[in-house]
């Protein structure tokens, strides 16, 4: 992996994956949520208010998948001083809170209906809310500190640290007596969602890693151009001064 760390080969290589991701996002979005919210059969006990677990699952699965992502990211970049990992996790963060904020409103506008409530301080909600406040203190973290190799090392303790609370969201509904539904896609045995349901189901996971995919790409492309220009901007001051 080390020869991707040059950023400037890892520019001209993201620079050619990232408009055809951008494509199959778009593709594989709009094929997912339409056949999931129009042809996709009414559940026998929900009917059609179900169909927003097409947005949800997808937005909490990436909730997870991108916190994951950044602690092996940050792990990597502790470890083998990867030059690029530290850039990876901090692109990754917005993207995943997004996620996590997404799979919270969803979740909550499902609840209603199901529970009888917006919210409840059920273990699974609960870790997801947490979650946010991960993403919020990783980013704060990057913006608090200026000086970025310190800033890089902080956040990436923050990452692994918090990876905790992930097997926590996963396993919250087996380990306490909650609300929130058991696993039906993700379970020994297979899922137990009906054909006509998973596969809009899993189209739409696949739109919204390729999304994330896209996005964090582009991020990490900002970020070193970003860091070229800074550097770029040091070196003129230092000949100013020196001239």
């Amino acid at each position: 992996m080390h020869k991707f760390a040059n950023p400037a080969r890892f520019l001209r290589i993201s620079k050619l994956i990232t408009p055809w991701c951008f494509v199959l996002t778009a593709v594989t979005l709009v094929i997912g949520l339409y056949w999931g919210l129009f042809i996709a059969p009414a559940d026998y006990q929900m009917g059609d208010a179900y169909r927003i677990i097409f947005v949800h699952v997808p937005a909490s699965y990436m909730s997870m998948f991108c916190y994951g992502f950044m602690a092996v990211a940050s792990a990597v970049g502790i470890i083998w001083k990867h030059p690029l990992a530290d850039q990876s996790a901090r692109a990754a963060a917005p993207i995943g809170a997004v996620f996590t904020a997404l799979a919270l409103f969803t979740g909550s506008l499902w609840g209603k209906p199901m529970w009888g409530t917006y919210w409840i301080w059920d273990a699974r909600l609960t870790s997801e809310l947490v979650l946010l406040f991960l993403y919020f203190g990783y980013m704060a973290v990057w913006e608090a500190i200026e000086d970025s190799v310190k800033a890089a090392r902080v956040a990436a303790i923050v990452a692994l640290v918090g990876a905790v609370n992930i097997p926590i969201i996963k396993f919250s509904v087996d380990w306490w007596n909650t609300l929130h539904q058991p696993a039906s896609l993700m379970k020994s045995g297979g899922a137990s969602i009906h054909p006509d349901m998973l596969w809009p189901l899993l189209i739409s996971i696949l739109a919204f890693n390729l999304y994330f995919i896209t996005v964090v790409l582009w991020r990490i492309q900002s970020l070193i151009i970003r860091r070229q220009i800074r550097g770029l901007r040091i070196r003129i001051a230092e000949e100013k001064d020196n001239g």
